[in-house]
């Protein structure tokens, strides 16, 4: 079986396992890492999300082979110790969940936008989290969350890059 090196959430780690095997089960059967949710297997609902070298990516369908030699970044990876990364806790503070299954995704979406575009309009907001399912509907506070991240954000350590 091919063996398969990546970082995830700054551990160097080492996977033996098949080259198409999605990234996501790797995540969350072979490093326990269980904050990365699935959703619909397919790409569409974007729960799945996570940062791979900086950029979002719907890790149902990305094949570990894909990971070789790069850097991943789950939703247990963004905050630095006890200290929330500002999208986390703007979320939070906005109310921005209600089941919580759709938020590690979009958090993590929202973190990377904010990379490219620190201080984003609606329409970019949109377009990034274009595709990123709330069966809660809640969007309105969403929205509200990301310009809340937007303002009150400094340089994280560990924001998305």
């Amino acid at each position: 079986m091919p063996t398969f090196r990546f970082t995830v959430n700054g551990q160097a780690r080492t996977v033996d396992t098949e080259p198409d095997r999605p990234l996501l089960e790797v995540i969350r059967e072979d490093l326990n890492l269980t904050g990365t949710k699935y959703g619909c297997g397919e790409g569409q609902c974007r729960a799945c999300t996570v940062l791979l070298d900086g950029r979002p990516i719907a890790s149902c369908i990305t094949p570990i082979r894909s990971a070789q030699n790069k850097q991943v970044t789950t939703i247990e990876g963004l905050a630095t110790g006890a200290v929330l990364h500002p999208v986390q806790q703007a979320f939070i503070d906005e109310g921005a969940m209600q089941c919580g299954y759709c938020t590690a995704g979009m958090v993590l979406r929202t973190a990377a936008l904010l990379e490219q575009h620190p201080k984003p309009t609606d329409a970019e907001i949109l377009e990034a989290l274009d595709g990123s399912l709330c069966r809660c509907c809640g969007y309105p506070r969403i929205l509200a969350a990301v310009h809340r991240a937007a303002s009150t954000r400094k340089e994280a350590p560990n924001a998305a890059k």
